[in-house]
């Protein structure tokens, strides 16, 4: 197989986000449709959905975990997987909330030190992946337990609050009515699907995914496309935690549990398989916004806590047991 076919290949599945066949899965209408047909329920049901200040809530929740889910996507697609994201918005959030005391630094300054704290980490969960040869389950379980205990050992185990109002407004303001996480998510959903589907290495990260022994065989250096997409997956969780700390106005050791399991279920519903190869971040946002109403959703239908709980485990089950279908068709 040439190049040029293996990576046209990669670049048509992540325009569509699908793979061909006649296979059981959502696509992107379907999501479309479905978002459309919870909506009405709800606002039927709980008329205080349609309210403004719920909606603004709303948009506001599944900014962070569109961000985790976006950058989780270019992990996926190598046919990898990375379960340290909660523990790395945890991290990062304490990192930026440190250094984001009134008088201390410009609000640019702890937003870039979360962002790089989650790079570095990303950069050492590929950096295991590819060059160590660690199952990515493994190495990003590991990860996950090492960045929540430096969440704790920096924090002291308390949350780092006293944040400057400059900081805080990454996470409450907003520019012409539209919150500044909403704002957030599209610039960093554009930007990555723009180069996922438009520069060379964005069509390596398809090709790996799809065949890691054809791209290797046709040159593509696939440790260091690996080590690129666990970065860009860390900065983007380390995004998230500076997102949340300012939305929070605190920077929690304990926050960001479970967050990994949620952006891993947006990917999967929105089309991203966990074999790598396919998927694409429109459907990655489509998958987000719907883990986001239904969450909304039943806490307006005082769906109390506990059973939440086992909404949301039946929902990655049947992600992942879509993925499964699509993938043997």
């Amino acid at each position: 197989m040439g190049t040029d076919s293996l990576f046209r290949r990669g670049s048509d599945a992540g325009s569509t986000g699908y793979s061909s066949g006649n296979c059981l899965h959502f696509s992107r209408f379907g999501l479309i449709l479905t978002l459309a047909v919870i909506c009405v329920a709800l606002s039927l049901a709980r008329p205080g959905f349609l309210t403004v200040p719920n909606l603004i809530n709303l948009v506001r929740q599944i900014s962070i975990n569109g961000i985790l889910a976006v950058g989780v996507t270019f992990v996926l697609l190598t046919g990898g997987v990375d379960l340290s994201l909660g523990s790395l918005v945890a991290l990062t959030g304490v990192v930026a909330a440190s250094v984001a005391h009134p008088g201390q630094a410009h609000w640019i300054v702890p937003a870039l030190a979360g962002v790089l704290a989650g790079a570095v980490c990303g950069a050492l969960n590929g950096f295991v992946v590819a060059r160590g040869r660690v199952a990515p389950f493994i190495a990003t379980l590991g990860m996950m337990t090492v960045a929540r205990g430096l969440a704790l050992v920096l924090s002291d185990g308390r949350p780092v609050s006293n944040l400057s109002r400059e900081f805080t407004w990454i996470g409450s303001g907003d520019v012409a009515g539209i919150p500044i996480p909403v704002l957030v998510l599209c610039l960093v959903a554009l930007a990555s699907s723009v180069f996922l589907r438009n520069f060379k290495l964005g069509r390596y990260v398809y090709a790996i995914g799809g065949n890691e022994n054809a791209a290797r065989a046709s040159g593509v250096r696939v440790a260091g496309v690996k080590m690129f997409a666990y970065v860009v997956c860390g900065a983007l969780a380390g995004l998230a935690g500076v997102v949340l700390a300012a939305r929070i106005t605190t920077g929690q050791p304990n926050a960001g549990i479970g967050y990994e399991l949620d952006a891993i279920a947006a990917a999967v519903i929105g089309g991203t398989s966990l074999s790598g190869g396919s998927g694409g971040v429109g459907g990655t946002v489509l998958g987000a916004l719907l883990m986001g109403l239904i969450n909304n959703g039943l806490d307006l239908l005082n769906v109390p806590s506990y059973y939440q709980q086992i909404v949301k485990g039946l929902i990655i089950v049947g992600a992942v047991w879509i993925d499964r279908r699509r993938a043997k068709s």
